[in-house]
């Protein structure tokens, strides 16, 4: 009976497509995410919103792979649809999407989340080496050679409109021979570009933001959500899936996060009852 079942599922697999995204014979939902380039897991993640009382608000859980900041507006209505006043999010840089930025703006929340290293660089002209020669109106590179072209590109992605980017084309004949072509010019190419983000206003008031003193302390704050992931994790057991597939870590998430908000309240009225 056990080796019927076991056929059965291969075949529904087989005949469609979730085959394709399958990683585990084990549990065909878990995926692979990372922590840090070098850090990667198998499994799911829990995306959580909570109060600086440490009461948990809001919570999505998602398959390895997914990134944390598709589920800031998700957790972040749940929060208000419980009761919640929110004025401020907290997060890191994962957050700081431009969908995330507006839709902050849009609901007049402070959005504690620094920008992306690459929008960052942007903003601050950290082009290596070509600078914008604003009399030519050309990019011009170390060699101090000029831009003889530009193109824009406008291309959409998933989620929205992706920042504008221009092209800035060099004449490739000049590359070849140039004395600092190596690590610039790829030998046997028959273009070469500088690319250039174009930031957008909700990014640059971002930077301005945080580089204030209210957004570097209030960021401060952000440790409160890996203590709480790691007591659900280390004194709960949800480093560990109890079952298998998507539906069963959602359940041990959802439970997971009521008894230690239980834990908490009870918690937090203990002097009042003394």
């Amino acid at each position: 009976m056990k080796a019927r079942k076991a056929l059965s599922k291969i075949v529904e697999l087989l005949e469609g497509d979730k085959i394709k995204e399958v990683q585990s014979l084990a549990d065909e939902d878990a995926r692979c995410g990372y922590k840090s380039e070098h850090n990667s897991f198998f499994g799911y993640k829990n995306h959580i919103a909570m109060t600086e009382e440490r009461i948990i608000t809001g919570l999505e859980v998602t398959t390895g792979e997914v990134s944390d900041g598709k589920y800031l507006q998700n957790i972040t209505e749940q929060s208000r649809k419980n009761g919640l006043v929110v004025e401020e999010v907290c997060g890191d840089a994962a957050y700081s999407s431009k969908s995330n930025l507006e839709y902050a703006r849009q609901n007049k929340i402070n959005l504690i989340s620094k920008l992306s290293a690459n929008i960052s660089n942007v903003i601050d002209k950290k082009d290596e080496g070509f600078i914008f020669n604003k009399d030519a109106n050309a990019y011009q590179c170390p060699a101090g050679n000029l831009s003889v072209k530009t193109a824009r590109d406008s291309r959409k992605r998933e989620g929205g409109t992706r920042n504008p980017v221009i092209a800035y084309y060099f004449d490739v004949e000049k590359c070849k021979v140039c004395p600092l072509k190596a690590g610039c010019y790829k030998e046997g190419a028959k273009s070469k570009r500088h690319r250039v983000t174009i930031p957008s206003e909700t990014h640059k008031e971002q930077k301005k933001f945080q580089e204030s003193e209210y957004f570097k302390e209030r960021s401060k704050q952000r440790y409160m959500i890996e203590a709480k992931n790691a007591e659900m994790k280390q004194a709960h057991g949800l480093g560990e899936a109890d079952s298998r597939g998507l539906i069963a870590m959602q359940l041990q998430s959802y439970f997971t996060a009521f008894v230690v908000n239980v834990k908490r309240i009870v918690k937090l009225i203990e002097p009042i009852a003394a």
